[in-house]
């Protein structure tokens, strides 16, 4: 997940997804709801012409990203795939009901970005979904296995990547920690 707000000074955001891109990331949620319109939708067409990335909009419905990534209390898009932002089994339950084709659940652990937030949730939250679950909140290299051995299907990542000097190497290191 981008957020260009927490990336070192002078690093720009296309050029650390497309490095992260090369060492094998496949899937981007671009966030930067803050963008001016025209701006957010031209970084969203720059993303989509990376090669072999799946790039997922948040919050804002882009005819060029892949997907739409909506939060916990937006409605449901009525076209294309799309995700939700949940917080208990029951919202993921609800937003497979109305047709998403995946959700984030938070928070795994603790964030720095959102020191106590909300009450990590346990492992059992993770398990047997009717659509596949991300892992999102605190993930890291060091957790990242942990996650889906708990029955996620996968991790979502910001704080780790956005705020790492070498975002690319922090990818890679949570790509190994998944195999």
């Amino acid at each position: 997940m981008t957020d260009r707000s927490q990336l070192t000074l002078g690093r720009a955001l296309l050029r650390t997804v497309s490095e992260c891109v090369d060492v094998g990331l496949t899937a981007v949620v671009v966030r930067e709801h803050d963008l001016a319109p025209t701006a957010r939708a031209a970084l969203v067409r720059e993303l989509v012409a990376l090669p072999g990335l799946t790039v997922i909009s948040s919050r804002i419905h882009d005819d060029a990203a892949h997907g739409l990534h909506v939060a916990a209390q937006q409605h449901a898009p009525t076209t294309g795939p799309w995700g939700r932002s949940c917080h208990s089994r029951a919202k993921v339950s609800r937003a497979a009901a109305e047709g998403a084709s995946w959700a984030t659940l938070s928070p795994y652990a603790e964030s720095a970005s959102k020191r106590g937030h909300r009450s990590v949730l346990t492992a059992s939250h993770f398990t047997d979904h009717p659509i596949p679950v991300l892992a999102l909140s605190g993930i890291d290299p060091h957790n990242a296995a942990d996650a889906v051995a708990a029955g996620a299907h996968g991790v979502a990542v910001m704080g780790a990547v956005m705020r790492a000097a070498e975002p690319a190497a922090v990818v890679a290191d949570l790509l190994e920690a998944l195999q």
